[in-house]
């Protein structure tokens, strides 16, 4: 996605700590399956470029999910990391129908591209 000296954090957790997350960062209620928060927005986001921020995933959603989907963990994490990482980098699927369709085909094509050697 063209920054590959940049660096990115990621936090597993669980369901307890993402709902604390959702609460005090997006006004939300109840736990999430990922969050994103950039470090390419804002006043401070020329400090040190090559961050690009954090993906917190819940690992307890994400097995819900993955179970309700009849699909392996891994191929549920790796597709909210994805998912994750793209909120960074400005996507967005809750403003309309359009950006989520977007949203979802780069999310799939990522997918697809990076992960079958790793499912």
């Amino acid at each position: 996605m063209g920054c590959p000296d940049s660096e990115l954090s990621i936090l597993i957790t669980d369901d307890k700590h993402i709902e604390e997350l959702n609460r005090k960062y997006l006004q939300r209620t109840g736990p999430t399956n990922v969050i994103s928060f950039s470090l390419q927005e804002g006043e401070f986001s020329n400090i040190n470029p090559e961050i690009l921020g954090d993906v917190v995933i819940s690992y307890d959603t994400a097995l819900r999910e993955a179970v309700q989907a009849n699909m392996s963990f891994d191929e549920r994490f790796y597709y909210l990391l994805i998912h994750g990482i793209l909120h960074i980098f400005g996507f967005d699927h809750e403003n309309n129908e359009h950006d989520a369709e977007i949203m979802e085909k780069k999310t799939e094509e990522l997918l697809n591209k990076y992960t079958n050697d790793l499912l």
